[in-house]
C-alpha cells in the first residue's frame, strides 16, 4: 500500500514538472502555439511553386528564385520547374526551433560568380552557434566556400537570420539575443544586433564601433530588413509575448532591449516607429518597401502587413494564407512564402508556397 500511495506522488510530481515546463516553452517564445487558418480564395493570387519544406528567404535573379528551406536546401524555380538542390556545408546543421538555414542573397555578380551568401545555424563539439558564408553553385549543388563571420551566439531560441547587402553594397545580418537577453546590451557580442561587413567579411571603415562588425544593438529578434530609396534601413524585431517592433535603423544606436519594448521609452535609446502593443502580437519576418509602405511579413499574425510611412496608419493587406515568413517586392508584384510547416503552424495540402500578387490588387 505505501509502495502504490509513492507511485501515485512520483507520478503526480511528474505530470505537474511537465506541466510546468510546457507552460514555461509557451512563455519563452509565443510563436509555440499552433495557428490555423482557413484558407479562402484571394482575387489575383498565383501559387508559383508548392510543397515547400520550411521555406525562410527568397531570391531572384532575372526569372529564376531561390528559395532557403531551413532543412538545408535550396529550392531553384525556374519556367514553372521546381528542383531541390543540395546544399554542402562544412558544419552539421541544427535542429533547433528556429534555427537551420536561413538568410541568403545572391552576390550582385551572381551570374559570372554563381556566388551566394548564406547564414545557417550548426552544431559541433564546442556548442550551438550561427555562421555566415560564402556559398558556390556547381553542377546544381551548393558548397560552402568561405567563412565571413562565426560564432554568432545561438539558443533554444532567436537565432535572427535575415541577411541582406544594402545600398552601400554591404552585407547586413540580423542577430538574435539567442534567448539570453542581456547579450543585447553588451556591444562585445554578437547576439541581438545587427551586424554590418564587406562583402569579403571584413569590417567596414565607418562601422559604427572600432574594429566591430555591431552596426546596432538593443535587438530581441530580428528577423527583416528594407532600405528606402534615400539609403534609409528599417527591420522588424519579435517583442517578448508582445509588443513587436518596426524600428528605423541608425549606426550605433541601441534599440532597448530587455531594458525598454513596444511603446516604453528611456533616453540614449531608440523606440520603434511601430509596435504592435502589450496586447496583441505579429511575429514579424522579412520586410520590403514600396511607394512609401512598408509590407511585412507576419508568422502570428497570419498575414502580410503594410505600413504607412506617411500616415502612420496600418493594415492587413493579405489574410487566410497562414503563417507568412518572407516577402519579396519586384517591379509592382508582390512574392511572398507560407511558412505553416515550421512546426508552429497548420499545414494544408501542398503547404508551404510560394505566391505572387500585383500590389494593385491590395488596394
Amino acid at each position: 500500500m505505501k509502495k502504490m500511495i509513492l507511485v501515485c506522488i512520483v507520478f503526480t510530481f511528474l505530470l505537474i514538472g511537465c506541466s510546468s515546463n510546457n507552460q514555461h516553452d509557451a512563455v519563452d517564445d509565443r510563436n509555440e502555439e499552433k495557428t490555423t487558418y482557413n484558407q479562402q480564395e484571394i482575387n489575383g493570387l498565383e501559387v508559383i511553386a508548392e510543397d515547400l519544406d520550411i521555406p525562410w528567404s527568397i531570391e531572384k535573379w532575372n526569372d529564376t528564385f531561390y528559395l532557403t528551406e531551413r532543412t538545408g536546401s535550396i529550392v531553384k524555380i525556374e519556367n514553372g520547374e521546381m528542383e531541390r538542390q543540395s546544399v554542402e556545408l562544412e558544419k552539421e546543421i541544427a535542429t533547433a526551433q528556429e534555427a537551420g538555414l536561413l538568410g541568403f542573397v545572391l552576390a550582385p555578380d551572381f551570374q559570372e560568380s554563381n556566388l551566394a551568401y548564406a547564414y545557417y545555424t550548426y552544431v559541433d563539439s564546442t556548442g550551438q552557434f550561427n555562421r555566415i558564408i560564402t556559398l558556390h553553385l556547381e553542377d546544381g549543388v551548393w558548397h560552402e566556400e568561405s567563412l565571413l563571420l562565426d560564432k554568432i551566439p545561438s539558443g533554444s531560441y532567436h537565432h535572427g537570420g535575415r541577411l541582406k547587402i544594402g545600398p552601400d553594397r554591404k552585407l547586413y545580418a540580423t542577430a538574435g539575443d539567442a534567448s539570453v537577453a542581456d547579450i543585447a546590451q553588451d556591444i562585445n557580442s554578437l547576439g541581438g544586433k545587427i551586424l554590418r561587413m564587406n562583402l569579403d567579411g571584413s569590417i567596414p571603415d565607418d562601422n559604427p564601433f572600432p574594429n566591430s562588425y555591431v552596426y546596432s544593438y538593443g535587438h530581441r529578434n530580428p528577423q527583416g530588413m528594407t532600405w528606402l530609396p534615400d539609403g534609409t534601413l528599417y527591420a522588424s524585431e519579435h517583442g517578448n509575448s508582445a509588443n513587436d517592433e518596426i524600428n528605423r535603423i541608425e549606426a550605433g544606436q541601441n534599440y532597448g532591449w530587455p531594458i525598454i519594448e513596444g511603446e516604453e521609452e528611456q533616453e540614449s535609446m531608440r523606440s520603434p516607429i511601430f509596435t504592435s502593443g502589450k496586447d496583441s502580437t505579429w511575429a514579424p519576418s522579412g520586410m520590403e518597401y514600396a511607394n512609401g509602405k512598408l509590407y511585412v511579413a507576419s508568422l502570428r499574425g497570419n498575414a502580410i502587413l503594410e505600413f504607412d510611412l506617411e500616415t502612420g496608419e496600418s493594415r492587413e493587406v493579405i489574410t487566410n494564407i497562414g503563417r507568412i515568413r518572407d516577402v519579396r517586392i519586384e517591379d509592382t508584384i508582390l512574392y511572398f512564402i507560407s511558412n505553416n510547416s515550421d512546426g508552429r503552424g497548420n499545414p494544408q495540402d501542398n503547404d508551404d508556397k510560394l505566391y505572387r500578387i500585383s500590389l494593385s490588387e491590395l488596394n
